[in-house]
């Protein structure tokens, strides 16, 4: 806890008045209770009451100074702007991202490059009757942008399940020079002309329908699963007016899993196959969304309200990168996973957080199995 950053903290808490007539407990309190949630698996607000009393005398020196209850929790996640945690997590994010800043990802690239995908949480209908998906089914959707080098999220977009993927493109504010990678889901030529406008790269897989002429072809070299590498013009009456500069078109042969993928990109200067192996990256935030539904609290929920689940949402994460930024400042060769269970078990105990960690034995050095879904042994 104390690599919060309490200063940029206690703006946002001033900025959206969220201790207006709160009289003892503040929302640094219920951040730590729901980063305690988090670390130890609560299942429920009692669960998080109890653990937490049964701990009193420790409580102070981990900087709580309000008296946890469980309906001064709920309180709390119902009427407190969820905006206060967006913007810490916004924050941190800042704040780790340098320290990944040399991390490989599998492709040859100076610039950035993202991953943007989106998973639904199913929820029930009845009890959260803002987030419509379906006609008898609620759900919620976490559209994110994930850096790829670190495994980050830099924005997160929460929307009821029943928003289409590509209507999110238009809350992202491009950054020009980066990469941003897609599936097919986000083929939507007058958006994607958008990052053409914007200085900013993409690469997205086309679909089978895409009409197109071809102007040019480059030579590439087969041996490497490349088969051609066209300058083409879109010639759909919709296509062709919503996107009227050239495309790239990339197709690459995928061996291993017999695949024959096609790829549209903005870009003209990189290399064909480090186009490929950019598009395969994205898979990256994929195992993102895996990894936070196994190991973070984010598919059962603490309220019913939409700003009880978007504070419990981005608690968890400002959690995740709090942890990420822990493992690079004191160089743990562990992985997030491991760290995460030794936290939980050693919480509340009275000794420098980089002892708890001396004592590990050999083979948690290792890289974990692919089953655990590890972001930062890959």
């Amino acid at each position: 806890m104390d690599l919060l950053p309490l200063h940029e903290f206690r703006k946002g808490v001033a900025h959206y008045r969220g201790e207006h007539k709160v009289l003892s407990f503040s929302c640094l309190d219920q951040f730590l209770c729901l980063a305690f949630a988090q670390l130890t698996g609560r299942e429920s607000l009692r669960d998080i009451e109890a653990g937490l009393r049964a701990l009193q005398p420790k409580l102070y020196h981990l900087g709580f100074r309000g008296r946890m209850a469980r309906n001064t929790l709920a309180h709390a996640n119902e009427r407190r702007d969820w905006r206060i945690y967006a913007d810490l997590a916004q924050v941190l994010i800042r704040q780790v991202r340098p320290l990944y800043a040399s991390e490989d990802f599998g492709a040859e690239l100076d610039q950035t490059a993202y991953a943007f995908d989106s998973t639904t949480i199913d929820l029930c209908l009845e009890l959260f009757p803002w987030a419509r998906f379906r006609r008898h089914q609620g759900a919620i959707k976490l559209h994110t942008l994930l850096d790829l080098r670190s495994s980050i999220p830099t924005f997160i977009h929460l929307t009821p399940g029943a928003v289409h993927d590509v209507n999110a493109l238009d809350q992202l504010q491009l950054e020009p020079g980066a990469f941003y990678i897609f599936d097919r889901g986000y083929l939507d030529f007058s958006r994607l002309y958008v990052f053409t406008q914007s200085a900013a790269f993409f690469v997205a897989r086309a679909k089978s329908n895409t009409q197109f002429q071809r102007r040019y072809s480059h030579p590439v070299d087969q041996s490497t699963g490349l088969r051609s590498d066209q300058t083409i013009v879109l010639t759909g009456v919709t296509s062709a007016a919503d996107y009227p500069a050239p495309l790239r078109r990339i197709r690459y042969f995928d061996a291993e899993h017999l695949n024959d993928l096609v790829f549209l990109t903005n870009n003209f200067v990189l290399p064909s196959l480090t186009i490929a192996r950019l598009y395969k990256a994205r898979w990256r935030v994929e195992l993102f969304f895996r990894w936070i539904k196994q190991h973070l609290r984010i598919k059962a929920f603490y309220g019913t309200s939409e700003n009880a689940v978007k504070t419990q949402i981005w608690t968890a994460i400002s959690f995740y990168v709090l942890v990420a930024m822990v493992k690079k400042q004191l160089g743990l060769s562990l992985s997030l996973y491991t760290i995460l269970q030794i936290l939980s078990l050693t919480i509340f105990e009275k000794c420098p957080i980089s002892q708890v960690f001396t004592n590990v034995p050999p083979e948690l050095l290792e890289s974990d199995s692919a089953i655990q879904l590890e972001l930062f042994n890959l």
